[in-house]
């Protein structure tokens, strides 16, 4: 094992790896869309220093080789000096099944969010939606999140781990689904919950009511009765059932008034 210095190991060279998952940003920042820098900015964030730039130099020169996204978990396998490359993990925990059914509820309520991550967008919208129901999307603080690498560095993050971090933020870039799975949902899963949840929006619009267009010859026909209707007989009159109006005519109210013609109206004796 190297000695450190400073809390690092010396610097060395990495070994080569063929056809290793390689940073597409050669230079600057790495990710594209606003939520993969959100990533790596909370990363950042959480005062990893030069660690993520030595990481960040580890994914553009492709050390990565290989890298899954599973629910609560990443795991990743990073050559460095070693001829045996490293084991990473960076585990953060899944949105439970409840939690999972309100947030699908919400998206539902928009078909916007179905829309974009059909299109390849994340909403962003849906940070303060997850807000709104006590979750986040990304890790709320570095307590969330559990890391670990096989390297002898005592560190966390290491390099290893730094550069996992980058080639992530380049694969939410490609697939928005991947932070929803990193939570817990795969993109078959929260596609049929959102799929029921508008098919049952649907089905109620549908039996509101059959479309205008659809009953244009028959719309103004009363339909059968099977039996001739009822009328009511005695004092039940309907403007009876109404707040008094205080309004007069002549020496009575109207109520009063129109009452006697009501009940000719109906038929009554």
């Amino acid at each position: 094992m190297s000695k450190k210095f400073g809390g690092f190991f010396p610097e060395s060279q990495p070994l080569k790896v063929e056809n290793g998952l390689r940073a597409r940003s050669a230079r600057g920042a790495i990710g594209s869309t606003w939520w993969s820098k959100r990533f790596i900015g909370i990363m950042e964030s959480f005062g990893m220093g030069s660690r993520l730039t030595r990481g960040r130099a580890y994914a553009r020169k492709g050390q990565v080789v290989s890298l899954q996204i599973e629910p609560g978990e990443v795991l990743a396998v990073v050559q460095g000096s070693s001829p045996r490359p490293y084991s990473v993990r960076i585990a953060l925990p899944v949105f439970t099944a409840s939690q999972w059914d309100k947030l699908e509820d919400a998206m539902n309520q928009d078909q916007w969010f179905v829309a974009s991550l059909l299109d390849g967008q994340m909403p962003e919208d849906i940070e303060p939606l997850c807000a709104s129901l006590g979750l986040s999307l990304f890790p709320s603080n570095k307590r969330e999140l559990r890391m670990h690498c096989s390297c002898p560095d005592s560190a966390v993050p290491c390099k290893h781990l730094a550069a996992s971090f980058y080639i992530v933020a380049e694969q939410f870039d490609e697939n928005p689904f991947s932070i929803l799975a990193w939570r817990g949902r795969s993109r078959e899963q929260l596609l049929g919950a959102l799929e029921d949840g508008t098919e049952s929006c649907q089905e109620a619009e549908e039996t509101a009511g059959i479309s205008l267009e659809e009953s244009l010859e028959d719309f103004y026909l009363a339909g059968h009765f099977s039996t001739a209707p009822v009328i009511a007989k005695g004092t039940g009159l309907l403007i009876d059932q109404v707040p008094a109006t205080g309004l007069k005519l002549g020496n009575q109210n109207v109520e009063s008034a129109l009452r006697p013609i009501y009940r000719a109206i109906r038929g009554d004796d």
